[in-house]
């Protein structure tokens, strides 16, 4: 019987709750071992609000806990949902893989079956995959900085505190990312702005230094 560890991993502490994200992978990391009549699942390791990108695989507790699983000879496969929930780092995580595999591991993927290294062509497609999700996250971090730019550019809130003389009011808009929220702005608060203004008053005109 072949011992299997399932690792789940979102990116945000908000998925695992709004998406079910890490439910959706463990049913479907479940679904899978049923037709592997051979395989059992003997433990799961979670990853809520990691980063498979900005975060080295060194700064990943359950990493060092596969890599330690793997030399002690504690299971037998790996499975994810989706390789790229094992990391999207194309510097890093072709290395994992090779070395679960080295020590014997087998490593596979609910959505694209196994990962080898048998050959030439297996290490080149192994580090291509990881490359492209690399890739996607860069991708992804560009297009969220651009959006909240542009979104900041047109005076929406962008979360936090609000700044001392504002107040975060609810707009009709319809959130760019979250269907169920509306967009939020800053407008000046009436009773904090008057202070505000008395501040500058008294900087411009009496020449008072701001302490």
């Amino acid at each position: 019987m072949k011992r299997v560890w399932c690792l789940y991993r979102v990116s945000k502490k908000q998925q695992v709750s709004a998406d079910e994200d890490i439910p959706m992978q463990k049913n479907a990391c479940y679904e899978f071992v049923k037709n592997k009549p051979d395989w059992t699942i003997t433990n799961e390791l979670y990853e809520k609000g990691v980063s498979g990108w900005k975060k080295s695989l060194n700064e990943r507790d359950e990493m060092a806990i596969l890599k330690e699983g793997a030399l002690n000879k504690e299971f037998d496969v790996l499975l994810v949902f989706m390789f790229d929930r094992l990391g999207r780092r194309e510097d890093e995580t072709p290395v994992m893989v090779n070395f679960l595999i080295q020590n014997g591991i087998e490593v596979w993927s609910v959505k694209e079956g196994q990962r080898k290294i048998e050959s030439h062509v297996d290490k080149l497609l192994n580090y291509i995959s990881f490359w492209q999700s690399d890739g996607e996250s860069q991708k992804t971090s560009i297009r969220v900085i651009e959006a909240k730019k542009q979104l900041s550019e047109q005076g929406y809130f962008q979360g936090g505190t609000a700044p001392f003389g504002y107040k975060i009011i609810e707009t009709n808009q319809q959130h760019w990312k979250y269907k169920d929220r509306r967009i939020k702005e800053l407008v000046p608060d009436e009773v904090e702005s008057q202070m505000i203004k008395l501040i500058y008053h008294l900087y411009v005109n009496k020449l008072i230094g701001y302490r």
